[in-house]
Parts: C-alpha cells; structure tokens; sequence
C-alpha cells in the first residue's frame, strides 16, 4: 500500500481510484462496511482500491484542548487499511483552508482534481463541507458533475441492534470491556509506542515493565488488563498491564501504560511495540506496601495466564 501525506504529490497510478472517504479512527466494522463498497467499486471499474482520511482528527482541530480521544495512531489506521487490501491511503490535512472549502469546492478541488476519483463511498451519514454543509445528497449531486459515482452505505450494527461507531468504542473503552470493543472492531484495541525508560521500580520488584506513554489515545479505565505484546516482530507475547497513575508511589500527572512482559528477556528501551488490550482484570489501586503490591502482582500475573491460555 502507498500512503500519501498531505503535502505529496499524487503520482499517476494512483488517481482514478475507487475511494472509501471517512475519519476511520479504529478502522472498525462499520468503516470496514464502506472500504468493502469501495472494494466492489473497483472491481466494476478496473480502478485502483483507495481509502481518504482527515489528519488531524477534526475533533482535534476544532476542540484542541479536548482530552485526548483516539482509537489509533495515524500509522496503525495505515496498517488496517493495508490489511484490508486498500492499494492507496491519501491523508488529507485537516487545516482552516479545508474548513473553509463548500461542499462543492472540496468535491471539486480535493475529490476530482487533486485524486482523481472515480467512485466515492461514505457512510449514509457523512457530512463535509464548511460548517458541514454538504451531504450525501450533495456529494452525489456535485459528484455526477464532476465524472465520479457515490455510495452510501448503511450503517452496520451489532447483535443488539445498535450501531457499530467510534464513540460505542470509546463508552466501551471506558467501561473496561474489551470483549465489546474486540466484536466492535474485529480485533482487540492495541496501543503502539515507544518503550520509554522509567524508574525501574518493576524491575527492582521482579517484574521489568514496557513504559509507553499514551499521547493521543483515549485513556481507558484505569487499571490491569491481560495483553498481548508486539515488541516488533509480529510475535504476539503474553502480558500483564497496567493502564494508570501509579498511587503507590505519588500519582503521576498522566496515565502510563506499563506491561510486563511474562516469559520474556530482552532489552526494549527505544522500540516501537504494540500492546493489545484483552481483557480487564481490576481496577488501580494503591498499596500499603511493597510487599502487599509484589503479591498483587504475582496474582495479576497467575488471572492473566489463565485469562490468556482460554484463548489458546
């Protein structure tokens, strides 16, 4: 898969796609939903397979000072579309010029001219546009002028009902359960990172930690999970994580992601790992000594083993 940053010039071969066009933050069932549309837009056409994404978020842009709120990084949204076959990944810079852009001109300027689309598929309630004033509807409109076909594609909903979104992933999320999130997203909620050094605390107790920090994820619910690690070479290890502020030693100003790896020797400082959230097992909590948190711990690792070998 080619990406294309904001900034880059589209080369030949990957204009006249077939474009799936959306935020796509999770990359979850229902945006999966309408990069299949695109995929079948394609095969009509004989045109290449391509998804459209906002960078930044536009949340982001235009709530800047909202708590951090996202799903993936821009190269994990990257990697699942390249799972799902997408040939081409343009991001598309969410700037004040693009808030200023119609729903006709951003059709034109950005849809038609700048990637030469043939087909464009959204989600039936996508808006665009300045003030989001264009819609289905219009882009449909604006579309058949400018030489591409649209799509709407209905939203995809879970066993209950309800539909699959960003946000029920994030209420999930909250709420520690990654088995609503994994049905949600087709795969369990990971965070990637760089393994930064800490105060070694784990190791001194026994139990050396990965310490990443969270940046622009969501913060889940605080707490202890049963992961899977990806230090990088697509091996998926057993771990124990903590998600949190560490109480027993003074709070940290943010949380930290700390997994600890079970089984496993080997220097991480400086690479980039993956953690994947499994399963919840309890909430942070401060002890009353090291000795009471050493023992917690080597229980939290014995309810991870066992979360994990169901699994197996």
């Amino acid at each position: 898969m080619q990406r294309h940053g904001p900034q880059s010039p589209i080369p030949s071969e990957a204009r006249g796609g077939a474009i799936a066009l959306g935020n796509f933050d999770g990359v979850h069932k229902g945006h999966q939903g309408v990069i299949a549309a695109a995929h079948a837009a394609a095969q009509r056409l004989g045109a290449p397979i391509a998804a459209a994404v906002f960078e930044p978020h536009p949340r982001r842009f235009f709530q800047p000072d909202a708590a951090p709120f996202r799903l993936q990084t821009a190269a994990q949204r990257a990697a699942a579309m390249r799972a799902l076959s997408v040939e081409h990944l343009f991001e598309i810079e969410f700037d004040h010029a693009l808030t200023q852009l119609t729903d006709r001109e951003f059709a034109e300027h950005i849809l038609s001219a700048r990637l030469g689309a043939r087909h464009v598929s959204v989600g039936a309630d996508f808006r665009f546009g300045r003030r989001r004033m264009g819609d289905v509807e219009s882009l449909a409109r604006y579309g058949s002028a400018c030489g591409f076909s649209v799509e709407a594609v209905a939203p995809v909903t879970d066993d209950s009902g309800a539909r699959v979104s960003s946000s029920a992933i994030r209420d999930a999320l909250l709420r520690g359960d990654g088995a609503t999130a994994l049905a949600l997203l087709s795969r369990p909620w990971a965070i990637q990172g760089v393994v930064a050094r800490g105060l070694a605390r784990g190791k001194a107790f026994g139990f050396p930690t990965a310490n990443i920090a969270l940046g622009e994820y969501l913060r889940p619910r605080l707490g202890v999970y049963a992961v899977r690690v990806d230090v990088g070479d697509g091996v998926l290890r057993p771990g124990v994580a903590s998600v949190g502020v560490n109480p027993t030693f003074g709070a940290l100003p943010e949380p930290l992601l700390e997994a600890h790896l079970l089984d496993f020797s080997g220097d991480l400082y400086g690479k980039t790992v993956e953690v994947r959230i499994i399963e919840f097992l309890r909430d942070e909590a401060a002890f009353a000594s090291t000795e009471a948190l050493k023992a917690q711990m080597r229980q939290d690792v014995s309810d991870t083993r066992a979360v994990l070998a169901k699994q197996d």
